[in-house]
Formats: C-alpha cells, sequence, structure tokens
C-alpha cells in the first residue's frame, strides 16, 4: 500500500487532488478531518466540505490523536484521507502538546501501518516571508519538519499548484487525479 504526502498553499487545488487519488484508490474511503469547528465560520467550512463529499467518504473527526485514528480505521476503509496536517499541528500547539513526538509517531504509524492507503492533505507554509513573531515561526518551523520527516515515509509526494499536481517523489498520478 503506497501512502502519499500532498502539499500545497491555500487554495491551491491539494484537497481536490487528494480526493481524486483516494476514490481512484480505493472503493471505501474515510475522509479523516482534523479541524475543529471552534468558530461560525469555521462550523460553515466544515459543513460545507462535508456536504461535498457526502456519499463518496465515510468520515471520522480527530483533532488530536491522529496516529491512533488511522490504526483504529475500521478494515471497510482502503483509503484514508488526512486532512490536513497543518490543522493537526496546531490542534497539537495549542494543546501545548510534544509536537516533534507526535510526528515522531504518526511516521511511525504509517511505517508500519499498510491496510489502507494513507493520503495526507498538508499546507506548505515555508515559502513566503519569515513570519514577524515568534509563534508563526515556532509553527512554519514545525510544520517543516514535519512535511520533512513525513516526505521521507511516504512512498509518494506531490505538490499542488494552481490546481496541477507536481510530483516530487514517487509516481505521477493518472491523468484524471
Amino acid at each position: 500500500m503506497r501512502h502519499a504526502l500532498v502539499l500545497g498553499g491555500a487554495r491551491s487545488g491539494k484537497t481536490a487532488f487528494a480526493e481524486r487519488l483516494a476514490l481512484r484508490a480505493g472503493k471505501h474511503p474515510l475522509y479523516l478531518a482534523t479541524a475543529e469547528a471552534l468558530d461560525p465560520e469555521m462550523r460553515d467550512r466544515v459543513a460545507s466540505h462535508r456536504a461535498g463529499h457526502a456519499g463518496r467518504f465515510s468520515t471520522r473527526e480527530e483533532p488530536l490523536l491522529l496516529p491512533r485514528a488511522i490504526i483504529e480505521t475500521d478494515r471497510q476503509n482502503d483509503v484514508i484521507l488526512v486532512d490536513c496536517i497543518t490543522l493537526w499541528i496546531t490542534n497539537l500547539l495549542i494543546a501545548s502538546e510534544d509536537v516533534s513526538r507526535a510526528v515522531d509517531e504518526l511516521c511511525a504509524t504509517l511505517v508500519e501501518f499498510r491496510d489502507a492507503k494513507v493520503i495526507l492533505v498538508t499546507h506548505e507554509v515555508g515559502l513566503g516571508i519569515v513570519p514577524e513573531n515568534a509563534m508563526a515561526r515556532t509553527f512554519r518551523d514545525l510544520a517543516g519538519s514535519a512535511h520533512q520527516r513525513l516526505a521521507e515515509v511516504c512512498d509518494d509526494v506531490y505538490f499542488v499548484a494552481a490546481g496541477l499536481p507536481f510530483t516530487l517523489k514517487g509516481e505521477p498520478p493518472m491523468a484524471d487525479a
């Protein structure tokens, strides 16, 4: 089972690309969402997202215990689409969790877990200017480190810009993905 990492900027088309990969890769995909709907705007986004993949994906929400959620996935799901790693890192920071340790655990889980294909979606935040405050720089550094570690253990790595996927590692996507 080949795991994939899909990186891209905000509104780059990365999630749509990952959804196409997931639907092509299996018959029973799971959407594993890390977002927490803490305000009205985010609740609207979550509802819209859920409606957009209703009937095509089963859904599970897990803001913090991502490795455990992957392991506990029902064997009926042959693909797990995790959206998104940077929101998961944000949740870990807010909860005062050790992000590096959590990423280590996620990487170890991916190496061992071959029951289903895992597709990880994440925001590439390292292409812009250096953030002006310490917390934003810490987040950028943690995300960059996580991306490097995840790219190492994933079989396929894609970068999406303007809706176009670029293969950084592994197999190019099919033309319809």
